[in-house]
């Protein structure tokens, strides 16, 4: 089925709203620098607005009502499917009291609106939903207050309701009507009054996630599916490996193919346009073939990883140290565990559309952070930042940093070439495996201790791993620019800091021992391209820290469950545990059905963010090896809900995704190139292997912060998982992806 065309939204801007007349504008006042500098005396800091109010702190940032009364909602996040797109048309619908249906929510433009980075960390709604919350909360004041000035009545007898502010005798003003009016000159305040929960009418009901009908009708959802006027098609021929430079390229067959519109190299960049598709595809074939390149062997040796990285220089720190002497251990056991790298298998490859006209560049792109990714941008083509303008449109399977910012430059290049023509960029399969930016490969090492009574007394933790995010901010991020004959270098690889962290993150446990001590070895030289991956560290230290607990609950003959709890001291921690524990049906000393096995871990995301639990059932096939997740139960706590229909979808695809990477997934290289280039070398999980059934138990805490979900169940899910295998087959596995053949080996030892 052909998808529609994406049709491309005229959104208006500030200027041509002012000029039409009529819409709230609320901009800031002047700051107490500008009194300091006139010799008045300093003025005490106020507090900061909340969540990424405090960066843009414009309302009319978040917030616009035109005179007609139509409502606009901004964030500067990219819906990627998270479904956080519904729920801040739910948060603004809930405080500016109307209907959902009635509201509008733009996403990532830097033409439209806020700089709020990348779209990463389940940040969404803690930064830019509580920043619309509180907009709308001092928007709806700010009416309500304009209402009680006209009807000459106190702001205490006036109520709001579907879009109006409405007097106890019954006159009623319109949001429209009452913007018309004038300007409003106000900024955002450290502190607004919400709404009640007890008095919500959309916020914490499941509303059906407006991204969703055109995905599965065929309809136009994807960058992928964007059909411009005039449109014209590019492929790009890519290196065959790491550091290949390109010796010789006759170009002269490909310029005489049908519909060739241009061929272009820079250095080695190299790319073909032309009218329709497949002639595109067609020709890179052939300037593929007439490529010539000297490549250099410089990948390590896949199977040795282990040796590999930690034998790489790194650069260490005690991340946590807590001491005790009074706490002695009885019992000591140690594991390794490991990951591979591994890539993000976007199902539908990584694509970008690019326009330039009369020296302006507008790039339609599925990255997560359009700022940086125009910042990046601009230096490539060595033009002001105020000259590039990105936009985004979600990509079929994108999260993390995959092709997507590599395909928004490679667009970028190729439509500089060709003033006024909108340009497709379309990665191949085999390009996307094996040029992305892999999810980077990690050891930990773990020892501890039991005391007398079957506590933990000592717990060592150290994790090696590269950094996790080597996302646009520069040029040097972008294939494009690294390619070219003039290029830009790659920035230095750097640790992300705590508390979040990188290869880091996780890595503190969240249980209370007497004696703790973490390491973080940092490796900046990265044998493979890596960047941001769903979690980043958390997924395998979370893996590992909730593996080796299980392994000493073994050792301490204690139940799972139990054992947790008893190190651990957070309350909502504790309340999750116990909740999924409690929909899965576990019992002390319970045994599976013949063949299968039960698992069960916990996280808090970061130490900061949502708690998870997760229990499942996994059966093995012992003459196979093959492991199957039979159910999963999940307990779940992000603060305030807002769609709870929503974070259920999000604790299911994590499950989902993480039963994929932790039982398939792992990129694999000689010691030139990358050999998992397609879904035959590169296997994902397929939709006859999806758990019979997903339970997840929501708990709510109205009024408080939310907490981000997006990110908080691919480490638990990993670690119940193997613990499941292991309580089937009484093997543990430290070595993921946990294969079917690594369990027959295991089984068979």
């Amino acid at each position: 089925m052909n998808a529609a065309p994406i049709k491309v939204p005229m959104i208006l801007d500030r200027r041509r709203v002012l000029a039409g007349g009529g819409a709230l504008i609320v901009s800031f006042s002047l700051t107490n620098g500008y009194a300091e500098d006139q010799g008045a005396p300093a003025v005490a800091a106020a507090p900061k607005p909340p969540g990424s109010l405090k960066d843009a702190p414009f309302l009319d940032s978040w917030i616009r009502i035109d005179a007609d009364g139509k409502m606009t909602a901004f964030t500067g996040k990219a819906e990627l499917g998270q479904g956080f797109k519904t729920a801040f048309q739910q948060i603004a619908a809930e405080e500016m009291d109307v209907p959902f249906a009635s509201l509008t929510v733009i996403t990532a433009d830097t033409g439209h609106t806020a700089n709020e980075g990348y779209t990463s960390g389940s940040h969404s709604m803690q930064d830019s939903g509580t920043a619309i919350q509180n907009a709308a909360a001092q928007v709806r004041a700010l009416l309500v207050a304009e209402a009680a000035r006209r009807f000459e009545v106190p702001e205490e007898s006036l109520r709001t309701e579907n879009g109006a502010v409405i007097s106890f005798d019954g006159r009623r003003l319109g949001y429209g009507e009452l913007v018309a009016g004038g300007m409003l000159h106000l900024q955002a305040q450290s502190k607004s009054k919400l709404k009640d929960p007890a008095t919500f009418k959309v916020m914490g009901q499941p509303v059906a996630r407006v991204d969703i009908p055109a995905k599965v009708t065929g309809g136009a959802a994807y960058v992928q599916d964007m059909r411009l006027p005039g449109m014209v098609h590019a492929r790009i021929v890519r290196p065959p490996s790491y550091g290949a430079q390109l010796t010789a390229c006759d170009m002269s067959a490909t310029e005489k193919m049908p519909g060739i519109v241009n061929v272009l190299r820079d250095g080695n960049f190299l790319a073909v346009v032309a009218k329709q598709e497949f002639q595109a595809v067609k020709a890179m074939r052939v300037l593929s073939a007439a490529a010539k390149w000297q490549e250099t062997a410089s990948l390590p040796k896949q199977d040795d990883l282990l040796h590999v990285l930690t034998n790489l220089p790194s650069q260490d720190s005690t991340i946590f140290q807590q001491s005790n002497p009074a706490a002695v251990g009885a019992k000591t056991i140690e594991a390794t565990y490991t990951r591979p790298y591994q890539s993000h298998g976007s199902i539908g490859p990584s694509c970008a559309v690019a326009q330039s006209v009369d020296g302006a560049m507008t790039v339609w792109t599925h990255t997560q952070g359009v700022y940086p990714d125009r910042q990046g941008i601009a230096e490539m083509l060595r033009v002001p930042l105020q000259s590039v303008r990105l936009i985004h449109v979600e990509g079929s399977g994108c999260y993390g940093h995959n092709g997507a910012d590599d395909a928004a430059a490679d667009a970028a290049v190729i439509a500089r070439a060709l003033p006024g023509v909108p340009v497709r960029v379309q990665w191949m399969r085999e390009q996307e495996h094996g040029w992305e930016p892999y999810g980077p490969a990690m050891v930990t090492r773990l020892k501890a201790s039991l005391d007398a009574d079957g506590a933990i007394a000592d717990w060592n933790f150290e994790v090696w791993s590269n950094t996790h995010s080597m996302r646009p901010g520069g040029a040097g991020s972008m294939l494009a620019a690294q390619h070219m004959a003039q290029p830009f270098a790659e920035p230095a690889p750097k640790p992300l800091p705590l508390p979040e962290g990188g290869g880091d993150r996780n890595a503190i446990p969240i249980y209370t021992f007497p004696n703790a001590h973490v390491v973080h070895h940092f490796i900046p030289a990265m044998p493979l391209r890596i960047s941001a991956m769903r979690a980043l560290g958390a997924y395998h230290n979370v893996f590992s820290i909730e593996s080796f607990m299980d392994e000493l609950a073994g050792l301490a003959g204690a139940d799972p469950v139990e054992f947790r709890l008893k190190h651990l001291e957070d309350p909502r921690g504790r309340d999750v545990i116990t909740k999924a524990a409690q929909g899965f049906g576990w019992l002390k000393g319970q045994k599976a059905p013949q063949g299968r096995g039960y698992g069960f871990a916990f996280a808090r995301y970061k130490n900061l963010a949502a708690y998870c639990a997760i229990a499942t059932e996994v059966e093995v096939n012992a003459e196979t090896g093959h492991p199957r997740l039979v159910r999963a139960v999940a307990a779940v706590d992000s603060g305030q809900v807002v769609n709870p229909d929503g974070l259920t979808n999000q604790i299911e695809g994590a499950i989902v995704q993480s039963m994929s990477w932790t039982l398939y997934e792992s990129v694999t290289f000689d010691d030139t190139r990358i050999t998992s280039i397609d879904w035959q070398t590169y296997p994902i999980l397929r939709f006859n292997s999806v758990p019979d059934r997903i339970d997840v138990h929501i708990i709510n805490r109205p009024g408080l912060p939310f907490l981000g979900s997006g990110e908080t169940g691919q480490g638990p899910a990993a670690a119940s998982i193997a613990n499941a295998i292991t309580n089937a087959t009484g093997k543990r596995l430290r070595n993921l992806p946990l294969t079917r053949k690594r369990i027959k080996d295991a089984i068979d030892a």
